[in-house]
């Protein structure tokens, strides 16, 4: 408590600075609060994960820092999710998210806090645990950017949510917290920020796209059927895996033949699964496959053709009617693109400009399709404006060897990480919840 304590006062004493002095006066409270505070915090974070959904350690640590920050906090949104409120008088409201839940994969980064976790899964097998993807950064800025938004209460006015959201890796945890109420039984936000650290962008750099930050993910599941028989005697059954080979070979020509070639578009068979011995051909052959997309209306193309490709290509090749393939949507595994309100991702940038200069801001190439189930929170339909930026995770000089992300050899440099997320965190709250002279 004293720790907190002290770090609130190197906060509260900058509210009394000329204005020029604000940003260096953050900087030297996020980082006395890191030192008393957050770097321990990320520590507990990254030494014990969660799987997706199961987040029971993780939400309730963030909860309890967050009530004893004085905010009015509510637990099990969504299944794990917390939502913390703090009014601060009339204006907009901004929320900020984190997303907290960890990879089921074994840590082999050779950090001295690598993660030792085991955690059964929803499928009920017991498997390894660690942070892969930066989310025990997020949670750790997110109790920051708390800390500070508290103590500067003087430099904004409405009213701010934090949450923590489950199951961003399963992107299902974005989707269940709107479902569960988040924009009725909590104040609804104009604005709604988040970021993510970037194994592969250098620490102290922050980017922050006036478009589109993620792509579209749907998973989906093709169970190939045929007509099992001896391997010696083709002739007298269908071998379901030549259909499904054929199947993950023409899914290609969607990208390659029916796509504009300027669209972004993904179709990847990421498992097959079928057979049992050298000599028996079976009678069903599984694939898992990820579609990506940048537009609502090629996600819809590459889907309906994964259905056609599917039901032709069996036909073709000799598939009764009645074992034709079943083709099946995950209902939970999918998420739109996240795209950035442009206006509201230009005012984030002049603000991040001004705050750290210009030569913060990274615009780099899209380095693939990844996805993001931030998505739910700014549909169009809801009027949410969102920004999603990426912080920097790398000393410069180590980016090009840098394990990626979803990795077990991921690491990133947690202090620049998380004092630089603060930071941007807070300075874009403030910036879109301004306090005025009449206030």
């Amino acid at each position: 408590m004293k720790s907190i304590i002290m770090a609130a006062v190197a906060t509260a004493a900058m509210l009394a600075a000329p204005a020029a002095a604000q940003d260096a006066a953050l900087k030297t409270a996020v980082q006395a609060d890191y030192d008393a505070n957050l770097g321990a915090l990320f520590d507990w974070f990254h030494r014990n994960p969660e799987l997706s959904g199961q987040e029971v350690q993780t939400s309730a640590r963030i909860a309890r820092e967050l009530t004893a920050l004085g905010y009015d906090v509510t637990t099990g949104v969504g299944g794990t999710g917390v939502v913390a409120v703090l009014e601060n008088g009339a204006g907009p409201t901004v929320m900020i998210r984190a997303d907290m839940d960890g990879l089921p994969l074994e840590e082999r980064s050779g950090l001295a806090n690598a993660s030792t976790a085991r955690q059964v899964d929803a499928d009920g097998v017991e498997k390894p645990v660690m942070h892969a993807c930066g989310h025990d950064v997020h949670v750790t800025a997110l109790v920051g950017t708390a800390r500070q938004l508290a103590a500067r209460r003087e430099n904004w006015s409405g009213t701010l949510v934090l949450i923590a959201q489950p199951a961003e890796e399963r992107i299902f945890g974005a989707r269940a917290m709107v479902q569960d109420g988040l924009y009725s039984r909590f104040p609804k936000p104009d604005y709604a920020l988040a970021f993510h650290v970037s194994a592969d962008t250098p620490t102290g750099r922050i980017e922050a796209p006036l478009g589109i930050t993620s792509s579209s993910s749907d998973s989906v599941d093709i169970a190939v059927r045929g007509v099992g028989t001896h391997g010696a005697y083709p002739h007298m059954g269908v071998d379901p895996v030549l259909v499904a080979s054929q199947i993950v070979v023409s899914l290609q020509s969607l990208r390659s033949r029916e796509t504009n070639p300027l669209e972004g578009a993904v179709v990847t068979v990421g498992a097959i699964h079928g057979g049992i011995k050298h000599n028996i051909i079976p009678e069903q052959v599984d694939l898992q496959l990820t579609v990506r997309a940048d537009s609502p209306e090629v996600r819809e193309q590459l889907l309906d053709g994964i259905d056609r490709i599917s039901r032709n290509t069996a036909l073709a090749l000799g598939v009764p009617e009645d074992r034709l393939p079943v083709v099946v949507r995950s209902s939970t595994e999918t998420t739109p693109a996240t795209i950035n309100d442009r206006e509201t991702a230009q005012r984030v940038r002049d603000l991040f400009a001004a705050a750290f200069g210009p030569d913060v801001l990274l615009d780099a190439p899209r380095a693939g399709m990844g996805a993001e189930d931030f998505a739910y929170f700014v549909t169009p339909e809801s009027g949410v404006k969102g920004v999603y930026f990426s912080i920097g995770g790398t000393p410069a000089d180590q980016v090009e060897t840098a394990a990626g992300h979803h990795s077990p050899l991921f690491k990133i440099s947690p202090e620049p990480a998380v004092t630089l997320g603060v930071e941007a965190s807070v300075v874009a709250a403030e910036g879109l919840m301004p306090r005025t002279a009449a206030d």
